[in-house]
């Protein structure tokens, strides 16, 4: 009798025993399934909404649960802060003088565009400039054209090195060798993963706006040529390649607004204007206020290798020209241009800033000092319609 009764509280005391193991399992379980939190009265529930704690909980009549307050949800982040840079013509022509002198230079490209202006361009969230030449070792010049530009397919990586993420192509030296070469352009970019627009295997692809992703917001970048008083590039066709022209502005225009539909940001490039002239041809402020009211958010030109002036349009800028940036070895002022796009989901604003440079020998140097600088904005102002330019080179409209 004895024997049965140890046995009955050794078994008692395991039982007792394995009830204190399981109870020290579960406390230290430290995220709980939304299943185990209903089962845990006062526990957070992850995902859950907490019940109504001046009701009595299920399972525990007579007493009232007091539920951890939810956190209060932080409103969603929709600010935006970002700089679209912009830059001239740039000529990477083997026979030609910059790039015979970038070649006999220790360091490559970083001799010849100063340290400074390198720098912006790297930082920039999407730098952008006019490729005024073709990549190939294939096809033959343009009968009848006076200067023609190729470059050998490995002078992309200079893109890289200057922290390029697009060019456009609508210009009137991509066609310089024809046919062959230009093809060879769209390859030897694509395979170095830069993308392009202004020109394409066919209509559709040099009318196609460039699409560029940046903290949460979409950019749009779409380029068209009116550069030329002998048509020799040609336009793309449906079956045949070229680049995008808009002596006609039906197309572009068509283009523009397409943009615009699928972005919240358009640019438009376009090639247009006098080579060496500060003078605007009527054409140029004409169009290009059809341009912004067909839904671009800023106009950008260059082909004349010189700056030309800016006009504000229905708040909008219009950069006429952004003239060569690293193209021979004229002395000439240029410039890099950057767009600054800052807001949220009530209000945006849009920044125009020059970057002061001149272009000598071969280099293209940052204008470091102060007096330059203001040389430089002066200018400018001279021959723009309606911009004022701070010390800082922020560009802003005069009412």
């Amino acid at each position: 009798m004895m024997k049965k009764k140890l046995e009955g509280l050794l078994l008692l005391l395991c039982l007792a025993l394995s009830g204190c193991g399981n109870r020290e399992a579960q406390a230290v379980v430290p995220f709980p399934s939304a299943q185990a939190a209903e089962e845990v009265p006062g526990q957070p529930k992850d995902n859950i909404q907490p019940k109504d704690n001046t009701q009595p909980s299920e399972g525990t009549a007579g007493t009232t649960e007091t539920a951890a307050s939810e956190p209060a949800q932080e409103p969603e982040d929709t600010g935006y802060d970002f700089t679209v840079c912009f830059a001239g013509d740039i000529n990477l022509d083997e026979n030609w003088g910059t790039t015979q002198f970038m070649s006999a230079q220790e360091n490559g490209i970083y001799d010849c565009i100063s340290e400074e202006l390198v720098s912006a361009m790297q930082e920039a969230d999407i730098m952008c400039l006019n490729n005024e030449f073709t990549y190939s070792t294939g096809g033959e010049p343009l009968a009848g054209k006076a200067y023609t530009f190729r470059a050998m397919p490995e002078r992309v990586e200079v893109l890289h090195q200057l922290g390029v993420d697009a060019v456009t192509l609508a210009n009137n030296h991509v066609y310089d060798y024809g046919k062959e070469a230009l093809l060879d352009t769209f390859g030897v970019l694509e395979e170095a993963e830069i993308p392009y627009f202004g020109a394409g295997r066919n209509l559709e692809e040099a009318g196609k706006p460039l699409y560029l992703e940046i903290q949460g917001k979409t950019v749009a970048l779409v380029a068209a040529s009116r550069a030329e008083k002998n048509k020799m590039t040609p336009q793309a066709t449906d079956t045949e390649p070229g680049i995008l022209r808009c002596y006609d502005t039906e197309l572009f225009l068509d283009t523009i607004r397409e943009a615009k539909e699928n972005s919240d940001f358009c640019i438009a490039f376009v090639h247009w204007g006098t080579e060496y002239s500060f003078a605007l041809e009527q054409v140029q402020p004409d169009t290009g206020k059809q341009y912004l009211d067909a839904g671009a958010d800023a106009v950008i030109g260059a082909h004349t290798h010189c700056l030309q002036g800016m006009e504000y349009y229905d708040g909008k800028p219009i950069i006429y020209s952004l003239g060569n940036y690293w193209f021979n070895e004229k002395t000439l002022d240029t410039m890099l241009l950057q767009l600054h796009f800052s807001g949220d989901e009530e209000s945006a604003q849009l920044t125009v800033q020059v970057i002061p440079a001149v272009q000598s020998g071969y280099r293209t140097v940052y204008a470091a000092d102060a007096g330059e600088q203001r040389r430089i904005y002066d200018f400018l102002e001279e021959i723009s319609v309606n911009v004022r330019i701070s010390d800082e080179g922020i560009v802003s409209e005069v009412k």
